[in-house]
């Protein structure tokens, strides 16, 4: 089924762009959540006339992205965690986490704006990417660091 995207969908396609789902996906998913629609000439016409304010948005959007990345961009935020024998930590460093040391710094970003490659479990420093746009990515250093704090009284 041949349908027309009404907004950037990762792995698949970006708004304005005509691709191939199959139709249950298109019904049951893109159709109700409002970020596709069928490819019939009404809606070609519908998405042309909706361009210029999308255009005019995304090109505001991402000047408020760059001025954020500019911010973090090289930046190093630390984290302290537990960690056992030979930098091994108990469990990882989540985006969360990333997300709430960049919120100390004062600079709000959203979790799932944090991508991580792979789960951290080791101490040490590590490079994050933070996408704030399609275009618009930072760079970010995260330190782990072993805690000292102990568990409790005996």
């Amino acid at each position: 089924m041949k349908v027309i995207l009404a907004d950037d969908i990762r792995g698949l396609g970006n708004r304005g762009e005509t691709v191939t789902v199959k139709p249950g996906y298109a019904r049951n998913f893109l159709f109700p959540q409002g970020i596709a629609w069928e490819a019939n000439d009404a809606n070609v016409r519908r998405l042309s006339e909706e361009k210029k304010k999308y255009d005019e948005k995304t090109l505001r959007e991402k000047g408020v992205a760059e001025e954020v990345a500019r911010k973090i961009e090289g930046a190093t935020v630390v984290i302290s965690k537990k960690a056992g024998d030979e930098d091994q930590l108990y469990g990882s460093v989540t985006a969360s986490e990333i997300a709430d040391a960049l919120a100390a710094k004062g600079i709000e970003v959203d979790r799932r704006r944090v991508e991580l490659a792979e789960p951290i479990r080791r101490l040490g420093s590590h490079t994050v990417h933070v996408r704030f746009h399609r275009d618009v990515v930072a760079t970010l250093n995260v330190e782990v660091q072993a805690s000292n704090a102990s568990s409790g009284p005996a």
